[in-house]
């Protein structure tokens, strides 16, 4: 792994300017490095952070990559990872017109990355400095503690899905709108006078006015206008104060809530668990937004690349090149997800219809299905518009809001279905749905999202902690149920319970049957008898016992 050449990053600067014109922003310092395929497969378990620490988890991805590798050699073209400076890896036999179109798209990248109100948390994090850090901690505690330092990282990162990224956010955004209303607070004077005399005392204008001309006379004669005030209102000191204090109170997350409040960590002899707890909480909340945002994060990037390439002299001569490599990246597939390809035509299809305005009641109010495809108020806002939804959206608000009938339409969209076809004894792909709402339900189904399970401090028995699953019709995987409570039983020193829902006994699951049965099946072929239809799931509440490392399991 080495530096991109001097001939390499004067490209890269040049695609900075033209990007910068374009309104991009990011930072000016960004690192470029030149990577095998082969050294791609060793730092990917890494996240792509050469200082991350080691783990033995990386070491059997690394073996399992090359395997793969071996039998289906791969090409990537980039990795970009968010990190101060930017820091992004290129294959090292990329023709300059191919590193013109790469450096565009991850320039796309780094400034979603700078930009996205949801990396809000990263902005002021050296990631690399920090992962070394904390890699050389860890060293010394291997050798101090031995083979124990990896049972704690292993206990740790099976719940470190179970972190508060969203109350995170939330803690420094309130910091921040904190440090503002500190900076525009109201001073002591304004206070008597505007709150503290007409709101909380309401005294006469006569005492007001009288108020007024005592400050004028302090001013000049230079005594303390408050000496008296003190005395005459002892709790007007008190009320200023509360006056410009906020409170903040959030509830901490499982990872969180252990590292307070276990009694083994809080064991002399085990406090250092604590340091491993917290890398590994630290690393999760960093890449909490990276995962939430995949669609909008690739589709603006792939977007970028493709508007900024199509207006670069230097295509000239490899048109035919970049049509070839952009379509095999930007694809639209009728069956499965392409986060490159939707990200990007859903970013296009916003920009064009704020271009018309579209985005009005007018609109939305029209029902004349011709007057609606001819409709444009020549609003040309569809550029700062974009720049807006990159900034303050996610995954779930990006897909939930923009994916409409309009968008479903023009690139021939749909649900697919897979069935049985008894006659001919083979599975087949059929459309299920057109319907703007259930592509839309399709791609959320898809996106990431994590359980949510609270600690209920106001039940836990001395030495136990409870642990609830707020249910959303999402079943935790009952695979991984024992593993991660058991590891939770040790950090923790104590038995765990885990209250959450399962599938009735009784009643079979929906899902058995959606690939078999389907109400659309077309008459040509045999449909399931009635008592195969699908029923509506059932749920029932059961609690989780881990106690002694081992796992009992009962209804609620």
């Amino acid at each position: 792994m080495e530096l991109v050449s001097q001939h390499v990053k004067g490209i890269m600067e040049e695609c900075k300017v033209r990007a910068r014109d374009e309104g991009l922003r990011f930072d000016d310092e960004t690192l470029e490095y030149i990577v095998t395929n082969r050294d791609m497969i060793e730092l990917s378990p890494k996240i792509m952070i050469p200082t991350l620490y080691d783990y033995w988890v990386h070491d059997v991805k690394v073996l399992s990559g090359k395997g793969m590798y071996e039998a289906y050699p791969s090409n990537p073209y980039e990795t970009v990872i968010n990190t101060r400076p930017a820091i992004s890896y290129y294959n090292d036999n990329n023709p300059d017109w191919l590193n013109v179109m790469i450096f565009y798209h991850v320039l796309g990248h780094i400034d979603f990355f700078q930009n996205n109100l949801f990396y809000k948390n990263t902005w002021d994090v050296d990631l690399t400095g920090q992962a070394l850090a904390d890699k050389r901690l860890i060293a010394k505690l291997r050798s101090e503690k031995g083979r124990l330092v990896d049972y704690v990282i292993e206990f740790s990162r099976g719940i470190d899905n179970l972190v508060g990224y969203y109350q995170e956010i939330n803690h420094i955004i309130s910091k921040e709108n904190q440090q503002q209303a500190n900076s525009l607070k109201i001073n002591k004077i304004d206070y008597y006078f505007d709150v503290f005399l007409q709101q909380i005392k309401v005294v006469s204008h006569n005492t007001y006015l009288k108020e007024i001309t005592r400050y004028n006379n302090t001013q000049r004669t230079g005594e303390n206008f408050f000496d008296i005030i003190i005395g005459k209102y002892p709790e007007f000191e008190e009320l200023y104060r509360q006056e410009n204090v906020s409170t903040k109170s959030s509830e901490p997350d499982v990872m969180e809530y252990i590292i307070q409040h276990s009694p083994f960590l809080k064991q002399d002899e085990n406090k250092w668990m604590k340091t491993i707890i917290q890398i590994v909480r630290n690393t999760s909340l960093y890449f909490q937004p990276q995962i939430r945002t995949k669609i909008m994060n690739e589709g603006w990037a792939s977007y970028w690349h493709e508007y900024l390439f199509m207006r670069d002299d230097r295509i000239c001569g490899h048109e035919s090149d970049f049509a070839k490599v952009n379509a095999s990246v930007t694809a639209m597939p009728k069956v499965g997800l392409n986060p490159y390809a939707l990200g990007m035509r859903l970013f296009q299809h916003i920009e064009e219809m704020e271009d018309k305005g579209c985005y009005s009641f007018d609109y939305y109010n029209q029902a004349d299905e011709v007057k609606k495809q001819k409709y444009d108020t020549l609003k040309k806002s569809g550029n700062p518009y974009i720049f807006k939804i990159r900034e303050n959206l996610n995954d779930f608000t990006f897909i939930n809001r923009y994916i409409d009938q309009e968008f479903l339409t023009k690139h021939q969209l749909f649900v697919s279905g897979k069935r049985f076809n008894q006659s001919r004894m083979s599975w087949e792909y059929y459309i299920k749905s057109k319907k703007a709402e259930d592509y839309k339900q399709m791609i959320i189904d898809t996106l990431y999202h994590p359980p949510e399970v609270r600690v209920e401090a106001d039940k836990s028995v001395k030495g136990v902690l409870h642990l609830n699953h707020l249910f959303e019709e999402k079943p935790l995987k009952l695979d991984f149920i024992e593993n991660t409570m058991m590891g939770i039983e040790y950090l923790w020193g104590g038995p765990v319970h885990l209250e959450t829902s399962e599938p009735a006994a009784e009643v079979k699951p929906a899902a058995s049957y959606a690939n078999f049965w389907d109400p659309a099946i077309p008459s040509g072929t045999t449909p399931a008898p009635k008592e195969l239809e699908p029923k509506k799931i059932q749920w029932k509440r059961v609690r989780y016992v881990m106690e002694n490392r081992k796992l009992h399991k009962r209804e609620i």
